[in-house]
C-alpha cells in the first residue's frame, strides 16, 4: 500500500523506490502484487507518468488513511503509556453524559492534560470509522460485529417516587397497585410494561402513565417535583436517591433486568495511548455503586 500512495504522490515508480530505498522494480512489483490481489488495475502505465484509474484514486483515499493510522499508532506507541496525548473522538447517550461521563471528565482531564477530548453526545448510532469516531459508548449488546466492544458495566431501571407524593397518595405495597397512582413514563417502545419479580415469578404490570415525556432528564424533574412514581435508569435517579429526593418504590419487587455499557472501537484502536487510557477510565468511572447501595438492597424472597 505504501509503495502505490508513494507511486502516485511522487508520479512513478523511480521516485518512489528512492524514497522507500528499494530499486524502481521491486515498488512495480510491489504494486502488480496489490492489483492482483484486489483484482483490479490501480494505475495506468506509460513511459511518461503514472496515473490512477477509477478504482485506484478510489483505493488511494482509503490508504492514505490506513498509512495515516498506521503513522498515528507507531508515533503513540513510542512515548510512554503515561503520557497519552492528542486529540480523542468520544461518542456517548445524553443520559449518560450527564449523569456520568460529564461529572467524570475533570478527573480524566487532569489525569492526561495532553489528551484533547472532543465528546459528541447524541442518542444514535455513528459510522465510526466514517465520522471518525475513537470511542462510542452505547447500551445493550453491540450490534456492530466488526468493532471491539468492551464491556463497561451494567445499569438497571428503579420505580421510584419522591417523599412528597408518597406522602400525598401512599406507597403502592404490590404491583397491581400502581393502576391507582400517577405514573410518568417515557415515550419509547416497549416502554408501557413494567417487570416485576413476584414470589411466582416474574409479571408484566401494564402502566398508563399520566405523563410521559421522550426525554429521561424530563421524566427525572417531574419526579422530583413530585407528579408521580417513575421507572428511570439507575444512573438517572442515583444522585436523587442517595440524597433522598426520591425513594425506591416496591423494592421487595424490583425487576434488576440489567442492560449492558459496551465501549466500542475499531480494532487496534486500543494501542493508541489516548484511546486505552480513556478506555480504562471508561472502565473505571462506571463500576458505580448500584443503586441499592445507598438505599438498601432488597430482601431475598422464597419462592412459593
Amino acid at each position: 500500500m505504501e509503495a502505490f500512495v508513494r507511486s502516485v504522490e511522487l508520479g512513478g515508480f523511480s521516485a518512489a523506490a528512492r524514497q522507500l530505498e528499494l530499486s524502481p522494480s521491486a515498488i512495480s512489483k510491489l504494486v502488480s502484487r496489490l492489483e492482483s490481489a484486489l483484482k483490479v488495475r490501480l494505475l495506468n502505465r506509460s513511459t511518461r507518468k503514472l496515473t490512477t484509474t477509477a478504482e485506484g484514486e478510489q483505493f488511494l483515499v482509503r490508504c492514505r488513511r490506513v498509512l495515516a493510522e498506521l503513522e498515528d499508532a507507531e508515533s503513540e506507541l513510542g512515548r510512554r503509556r503515561e503520557q497519552p496525548r492528542g486529540k480523542l473522538r468520544l461518542h456517548v447517550g445524553v443520559g449518560l453524559a450527564t449523569h456520568l461521563l460529564v461529572p467524570a471528565l475533570p478527573r480524566f482531564l487532569a489525569r492526561y492534560p495532553e489528551v484533547e477530548v472532543e465528546l459528541i453526545v447524541e442518542d444514535r448510532s455513528f459510522d465510526l470509522p466514517r465520522e471518525g469516531i475513537d470511542i462510542s459508548v452505547r447500551p445493550g449488546p453491540p450490534a456492530d460485529l466488526s468493532l471491539v466492544a468492551r464491556k463497561l458495566g451494567e445499569f438497571e431501571r428503579v420505580v421510584c417516587a419522591s417523599p412528597e407524593y408518597l406522602a400525598r397518595h401512599g406507597s403502592p405495597q404490590a404491583p397491581d397497585e400502581l393502576a391507582q397512582h400517577r405514573c410518568i413514563g417515557i415515550v419509547l417502545p416497549g416502554r408501557g410494561q413494567w417487570p416485576f419479580d413476584t414470589p411466582s415469578g416474574r409479571r408484566m404490570v401494564q402502566v398508563a402513565p399520566a405523563l410521559s415525556a421522550n426525554s429521561n432528564d424530563s421524566v427525572l424533574q417531574l419526579a422530583l417535583m413530585g407528579l408521580g412514581i417513575v421507572r428511570l435508569n439507575d444512573f438517572v435517579v442515583g444522585a436523587a436517591l442517595r440524597a433522598g429526593a426520591l425513594v425506591p418504590v416496591l423494592k421487595d419487587f424490583h425487576c434488576a433486568d440489567k442492560v449492558p455499557m459496551h465501549a466500542l472501537y475499531l480494532h487496534e484502536r486500543h494501542r493508541l495511548p489516548r484511546v486505552a487510557a480513556m478506555l480504562d477510565f471508561l472502565a473505571e468511572s462506571f463500576s458505580y455503586p448500584q443503586w441499592h447501595a445507598a438505599v438498601g438492597k432488597p430482601k431475598p424472597r422464597k419462592k412459593i
